[in-house]
């Protein structure tokens, strides 16, 4: 019995076959976001059940509005960007929640001064704006046409609070009529959509051109100008603004970019000397900064001179009570810390009341969202959005990395905020903004694309080309 020719033409072999496309599972996202309200709910009720016997009188709605929040992100993303990371924004609604319970915690030892219902309402407007990045923002790529302007607001925005007095020390904050923004927060991300578009736009010249010195390739001139005033404009924010956070933060994403664009890794010890040399020279000239270096060298000082523990001390004293499983959500003394219990050292609280278990569980959380972030950026074709991915994706690890490290004494104190869960509200919509732009990344790098014809096309004989693969995967 002969077989009739029914099959598909044969795919030519120089024609790689269509990526197979990846499932919505929006159906999964909305089970984990179920699960990240129900969790954040019964730490609202444990603390209140620990610190009053008896359940909070606003748990019904704290629950109707992180759920509500949740559901709004949910549907935008459903309806927007379908394909889009599953995980994301359920680590984001948890994150969240969870730094909502822990500032309500904290409000109960604070009655003249509650941050808990602020916040809430600054988690509003992120999730506000997360909604309409996501809805509007159609294509990623339009982002690299506005490099240079995102760069200037960028540094506009970084300048601003060098006019204002300095709060705690440092020049980080815009104070007017009694309502304060943190502008680095957001020039955070706008620095960052213009490092992706200049890295994508020189990475060949980066890579293939300059002089060989010592084994590392350098740049010419003209490509290593913006580098140096990069590391000039972190040092200058380090100075006038004493924020070693941010001046790290800032630096350290554009090194990492700039590893990824050009695939060398002298670039990391190169950036690493350079932050190194300007955080030193700052950390012994600067008053504000060389006194957090001394904290950090001898956190125990003032209890020796018989002036009580510091901030340092305490915090690192919550660590050691809380031990393997914590004392419990609410029983805690990480209170004693002092005003800055509810940003620099939530974490504090945190570790205390949680243990190293929860610490653990929290700092997977962070990992886990940044390794998504890294999972679109290599599912993504081209340059910039792959660029942008890892440093949106960055971010958060370096913040988190800088935070914890410096509560836990292995680096000075520095003015940053951790994600999601600490009081700010500049903080907590700039982290909002990232997570939209992540799942919309996500969601080009895992939509299905078309196939390729099966139909050859070829060059003239007399003129025959080589393309390069693409490199942005």
């Amino acid at each position: 019995m002969t077989a009739t020719a029914t099959a598909a033409p044969a795919r030519p072999a120089d024609t790689p076959p269509p990526l197979p496309s990846c499932p919505q599972r929006r159906g999964i996202e909305l089970t984990l976001l179920v699960a990240a309200v129900l969790i954040s709910v019964c730490g609202y009720l444990a603390v209140g059940l620990a610190k009053t016997h008896a359940v909070p009188g606003g748990a019904a709605g704290y629950g109707a509005g992180l759920g509500g929040l949740a559901l709004l992100a949910h549907l935008a993303v459903r309806f927007r960007a379908p394909y889009a990371d599953p995980l994301l924004l359920p680590i984001a609604v948890l994150l969240n929640g969870l730094g909502l319970v822990l500032i309500f915690r904290l409000d109960l030892e604070t009655p003249g001064d509650l941050a808990a219902p602020i916040q809430l309402i600054w988690s509003t407007v992120g999730v506000a704006l997360f909604t309409a990045v996501v809805v509007l923002l159609r294509d990623h790529r339009m982002l690299q046409r506005y490099a240079y302007v995102c760069a200037a607001l960028a540094l506009l925005l970084m300048v601003a609070p060098i006019l204002f007095p300095a709060i705690n020390g440092a020049k980080i904050w815009i104070r007017i009529a009694g309502f304060s923004i943190q502008p680095g927060e957001f020039a955070k991300v706008l620095i960052t959509v213009f490092f992706a578009a200049y890295l994508a736009a020189n990475r060949g010249a980066l890579t293939h051109t300059g002089r060989t010195v010592g084994g590392l390739r350098l740049p010419t001139g003209r490509l290593l100008g913006p580098i140096v005033a990069i590391w000039l404009i972190s040092v200058a924010v380090l100075v006038l603004e004493r924020d070693l956070g941010t001046s790290l933060l800032f630096f350290g994403v554009f090194v990492v970019l700039l590893y990824v664009a050009t695939g060398r890794t002298g670039w990391l010890a190169v950036g690493l000397l350079l932050a190194g040399a300007g955080a030193a020279a700052v950390g012994t000239l600067e008053p504000h900064v060389h006194s957090r270096v001394e904290d950090w060298l001898h956190p125990f000082a003032g209890i020796a001179a018989g002036e009580g523990p510091g901030q340092l001390a305490q915090s690192l004293f919550a660590f050691a009570t809380g031990g393997m499983l914590g004392t419990g959500l609410g029983q805690g003394h990480s209170y004693l810390i002092g005003f800055a219990m509810k940003s620099d050292f939530i974490l504090a609280t945190f570790g205390e009341e949680l243990g190293l278990v929860g610490l653990t569980a929290l700092f997977l959380l962070y990992a886990l969202l940044v390794a998504r972030g890294y999972r679109a950026a290599l599912g993504l074709r081209d340059p910039f959005g792959s660029l942008l991915a890892v440093g949106l994706a960055t971010l958060p690890a370096i913040q988190v990395f800088v935070i914890a490290g410096g509560v836990m004494g292995l680096i000075p104190l520095t003015g940053m905020a951790m994600p999601f869960l600490a009081q700010g509200g500049s903080s907590v919509v700039t982290n909002w903004i990232i997570i939209a732009l992540l799942l919309r990344l996500s969601d080009r790098a895992r939509a299905p694309r078309p196939e390729v014809s099966d139909t050859p096309v070829r060059a003239p004989a007399d003129r025959v080309e080589t393309v390069p693969p693409e490199t942005g995967r």
